[in-house]
């Protein structure tokens, strides 16, 4: 069932006020595939424009509190806990997962989402110079617990 949608197909925001307050938590994933040399610049620490990762991170962070600003019918939600982990994968990838925590009436899958997704942007703006042919694959919800649909893996689906 589509629950941004009303009894007339007309989109609205889901009415949470009678939900229960939950512990509620999503993680998601993103890949950003580069040339071998952009990793190595990555990691290396050796980009100009500074740590990557640590700006990666940080961008990923911001978009997680302003999910609600970017996706129409988003709730804003009071996080309680955004990580963004970032690892090099290989040696042509960076790895990302963002992890968010809230105890809430609504889930927070789509502050997970943004929080990879725009760190994935983060990482190709910073190092677009170096490599245009960079991709960003791989966007998913790996996990979510919480909420009267309980617990969803990827991985078990």
């Amino acid at each position: 069932m589509l629950t941004h949608l009303d009894s007339q197909g007309r989109a609205h925001m889901v009415d949470v006020t009678e939900k229960t307050v939950t512990f509620r938590e999503a993680v998601a994933e993103a890949r950003v595939r580069m040339l071998p040399g952009t990793l190595k610049m990555i990691v290396d620490g050796a980009h100009p424009k500074g740590d990557v990762f640590a700006v990666a991170r940080i961008a990923g962070i911001q978009a997680a509190k302003k999910t609600s600003d970017l996706i129409p019918l988003c709730h804003p939600l009071m996080l309680t806990g955004v990580k963004l982990e970032l690892s090099a994968e290989g040696d042509d990838a960076v790895h990302i997962v963002a992890r968010c925590k809230l105890s809430g009436q609504t889930g927070v899958e789509m502050e997970a989402l943004t929080a990879a997704s725009v760190a994935a942007l983060t990482i190709y703006d910073m190092c677009k110079a170096v490599d245009r042919g960079m991709t960003i694959e791989s966007i998913r919800l790996l996990e979510k617990l919480g909420g009267k649909s309980g617990h969803f893996k990827a991985d078990e689906q």
